[in-house]
């Protein structure tokens, strides 16, 4: 007969050992809540207040009113003036800015006479949906930018659009999504897979008591993890040669070129994973705990790096969270090597991002793998 007695000993029981494993009641009650936070306060696919770099060539007051127009969109946020085209591409290349606007020398020449006015919006469209709500905003806004300078003599020209908004999608003109995304998946996949085999293979050696025959050896800690890693940063270069051939054949994926800053920054990431792998396996007592590290932190790096979701959708608190998420700045240099082709010279932020993410996860691994050989 099933006793009620017995089934509330072993329910106890299992309490306790679930508030004894500290890292699984953490996670438990850490992941709901940050699912919780993310996706209702981070994640945000209409952003806002994109920065946009402007030439304005005519400098009068009908192109003074017409980025003012573009700035009470509230889609659009002017971080600069530029003095020539060459400025633009740049702040669009380096990611500085999201829209480049050009304002042509005749343009209030050509709204007095009715002669096909035209501003120039040049966006950065290597993501698609970043970009899709401002630009449908400022294709609606000729028939009003203008309504309080057109008057007197002018006022007939009130009556229709007195310009037009001419949109260049860069990078991305026909709106793939493909495009953006499957170059993104390199960055998932390397950090689902180097982190979390890492995280596990290491453990499992401790469980099974490999690593303690390791110890007794004379080799040193950064031997240690040199060697352990090695095979592990030949699997990471061979699934980056994978996705970009597969993105290529089956996709389509421009490949622009940047093809030096592609591979400091493929190598730099796979090393920075590897040793952040081997960080978590310092720190579990199972595999099962390697693997709920391993989980969480992928969840911010899936939602807070821009891959799923557009980084500059996000408030200020997510996008400085995400500023110290590797996954961020690796996609930066991907996207920015196959869809834009820039080079060293425009992605040097990020790489050296991934510098300092290297230099600290290896100097916390080996501390914590010498606390672990006293």
């Amino acid at each position: 007969m099933i006793s009620a007695g017995r089934i509330m000993a072993v329910m106890i029981k299992e309490f306790v050992q679930l508030t004894r494993d500290r890292l699984t009641y953490a996670m438990i009650l850490a992941v709901p809540i940050v699912q919780l936070l993310l996706f209702g306060y981070a994640i945000n696919n209409d952003p806002r207040h994109l920065p946009a770099i402007v030439l304005d060539q005519d400098r009068s007051a009908f192109s003074r009113s017409a980025l003012s127009a573009l700035a009470n969109t509230g889609y659009f946020r002017f971080v600069g003036e530029a003095a020539s085209p060459r400025e633009l591409d740049a702040a669009l290349e380096s990611g500085r800015a999201q829209f480049a606007i050009t304002v042509p020398a005749d343009f209030s020449r050509r709204v007095v006479r009715g002669d096909d006015a035209q501003v120039l919006i040049e966006a950065d469209a290597s993501d698609p949906t970043t970009v899709g709500g401002a630009v449908g905003a400022a294709t609606g806004l000729p028939a009003q930018a203008l309504a309080h300078d057109l008057k007197g003599a002018l006022a007939s020209r009130a009556g229709g659009a007195p310009f037009e908004i001419v949109v260049h999608r860069r990078y991305n003109p026909e709106n793939v999504t493909a495009y953006n995304i499957v170059p993104g998946l390199l960055g998932i996949v390397l950090s689902m897979t180097l982190v979390m085999m890492t995280a596990l293979a290491l453990t499992r050696e401790r469980e099974r008591g490999t690593m303690e025959t390791l110890l007794s050896t004379p080799v040193r800690p950064l031997e240690v993890m040199i060697g352990k890693l090695a095979p592990y940063v030949g699997i990471g270069l061979i699934q980056t040669a994978i996705i970009l051939v597969l993105a290529k054949l089956l996709f389509g994926v421009p490949f622009m070129g940047g093809w030096a800053a592609l591979s400091i920054g493929v190598v730099l990431f796979i090393v920075g994973s590897l040793s952040l792998g081997f960080f978590f396996s310092t720190l579990a007592r199972s595999q099962l705990q390697a693997m709920q590290m391993s989980v969480f932190y992928l969840l911010p790096s899936l939602l807070l790096s821009g891959f799923m979701f557009p980084f500059r959708g996000m408030p200020g608190w997510a996008q400085a969270i995400g500023e110290a998420i590797p996954v961020t700045h690796f996609l930066r240099i991907v996207r920015g090597a196959l869809l834009k082709g820039v080079g060293i010279e425009a992605t040097w932020p990020s790489l050296l991002a991934l510098t300092a993410f290297v230099a600290a996860m290896t100097a916390l691994a080996m501390s914590r793998y010498r606390t672990t050989l006293d």
